[in-house]
């Protein structure tokens, strides 16, 4: 038996192998009815160790930990000791730019792949989510990385979102952080085969529309407030809003989710995000990606991921525990990681790949 919402063309791949496995475990927690697929791909045993919620009808609770993350996720306030804290920081979490040598030395004779979130990473961080438009430049630089190495864009955002903004089809994107995965028109360096496609919630997507309509009835009153719908997550901006306000956005979303105990509330970067209740995020979005590029066992294999949120711990985890790979933080400012590196912005962003880029073709060229 196959899953549904997990297609490729050729059932002879890695990928389907997996798909038609693991028919014991739910995709769901404990706490959440079982799927009718009842299926399995990559599980794991918590959630994040990030502010998360499924919200129960028992109450919506208080929201003093909630308006501590928001203030958490704002912008940093300078202090007198943040030198030496970043010092110290960059010591545990190196510049990819200043060791890129180093980095190199672990690919020799192997595959690299990357993953890359979009806002805060290829694109600066807005005001107007709707405006996080790609630099011509970093978008001609995902283009040539993508000529030699398969590239995969991992965003919160929805597919159809995030393509408009890098509009590259020769890239994977994963979108709805992970839920919602689809393969690049043409391949060029994939052991796996053509029109990936994974929708591990897309039972939820009704439910997902529902809630957004009543979100933007309900935040409408709450000026800056922006809701945001990313097919299978749906986002709370709150960048624009006046902090006073962040406990009564908070409370509302939280009503909301009352009556929705499929649904489950984290925290990002200045947003709020409902999600289904499912143990899937952008961890399992990278492992079911390597898996259909063949690479799920390989040992010739060098996945970096990089990403500036903490939804993208989720994929630094992933690569720590396999031993293979490594994470790029892209922060200005220090922050728990399980990130190996550290860029500071989009543009040291856009410098690494470009040495990337150069570093194979001189492999090439010697060859």
């Amino acid at each position: 038996m196959t899953n549904p919402n997990a297609v490729v063309s050729d059932t002879q791949s890695a990928i389907a192998m997996a798909i038609t496995t693991a028919v014991n475990t739910s995709i769901y927690s404990q706490t959440v009815p079982n799927s009718p697929s009842n299926i399995t791909l990559f599980s794991r045993n918590k959630f994040p160790k990030i502010v998360e919620t499924a919200v129960t009808a028992t109450g919506i609770g208080k929201n003093t930990g909630w308006v501590e993350a928001m203030r958490a996720s704002s912008p940093t306030r300078n202090s007198s000791d943040d030198g030496e804290k970043k010092r110290v920081w960059i010591m545990k979490h190196p510049s990819a730019l200043g060791v890129f040598e180093e980095i190199m030395s672990a690919a020799k004779f192997k595959q690299i792949i990357i993953f890359l979130d979009y806002d805060g990473t290829l694109s600066p961080i807005v005001e107007n989510p709707d405006q996080a438009y790609m630099d011509p430049q970093m978008r001609e630089t995902v283009k040539n990385v993508a000529k030699y190495f398969p590239t995969a864009i991992v965003s919160g955002r929805s597919i159809a979102k995030v393509y408009n903004f890098v509009r590259l089809s020769e890239l994977y994107y994963a979108g709805s952080h992970g839920m919602d995965i689809k393969g690049p028109s043409s391949r060029k360096h994939q052991n796996g085969k053509q029109n990936v496609l994974c929708q591990p919630a897309k039972e939820f997507l009704q439910m997902m529309e529902e809630v957004y309509k009543i979100l933007m009835e309900k935040t409408k009153g709450i000026v800056g407030a922006n809701v945001e719908n990313n097919k299978f997550c749906l986002s709370v901006h709150y960048r624009c809003v006046e902090e006073h306000s962040w406990n009564d956005l908070a409370d509302r979303v939280k009503l909301v989710l009352k009556d929705y105990p499929k649904l489950k509330l984290t925290q990002g970067r200045m947003v709020l995000e409902i999600r289904p209740t499912i143990k899937w995020d952008k961890g399992n979005a990278i492992e079911f990606l390597l898996e259909s590029l063949g690479y799920a066992s390989s040992k010739d294999v060098l996945p970096i991921y990089i990403g500036d949120d903490r939804t993208d711990e989720d994929a630094f985890k992933v690569l720590r525990k396999r031993g293979q790979g490594f994470g790029i933080l892209v922060s200005k400012t220090p922050k728990e990681t399980e990130a190996t590196y550290s860029l500071q912005e989009p543009f040291e962003v856009m410098h690494f790949l470009q040495h990337l880029v150069t570093w194979k073709r001189s492999i090439l060229h010697n060859h």
